[in-house]
């Protein structure tokens, strides 16, 4: 049964860090790309950042480059995101996503909640 089990989210200050965690479980987690993706109320999901499956290619979607940081441990089947410097509007839902290589596979997980507010 594949899982995929979002962790960390919270309440914080504006300029504040929180740290994400994603555990996966029930399928190849080192054959997977893995991704974080946000969904604010009324607005579509959009990309935050993505792994490949062997930590070698990194992105980030724009709104959060040199802000937040992804990595993954292949032996723990864990990835992780890295949040500082947050700002109000980084208030979302944040969602774990796996992908296999042809993207014909794809797994999420039930999201964690962010909220960055004074």
């Amino acid at each position: 049964q594949v899982q995929l089990v979002e962790s960390g989210g919270g309440l914080v200050q504006p300029g504040g860090s929180l740290r994400l965690s994603c555990a996966a479980s029930g399928f190849p987690f080192s054959d997977y790309a893995m991704y974080w993706y946000y969904q604010a109320p009324g607005k579509q999901r959009e990309l935050v950042a993505f792994i490949s499956s062997t930590g070698g290619a990194i992105g980030y979607g724009a709104s959060v480059k040199g802000r937040f940081t992804i990595s993954r441990d292949n032996g723990k089947n864990m990835v992780y995101l890295q949040m500082n410097s947050l700002k109000p509007e980084d208030t979302a839902v944040y969602y774990c996503k796996a992908a296999d290589s042809g993207d014909a596979l794809q797994y999420w997980g039930q999201g964690t909640q962010v909220t960055v507010s004074s």
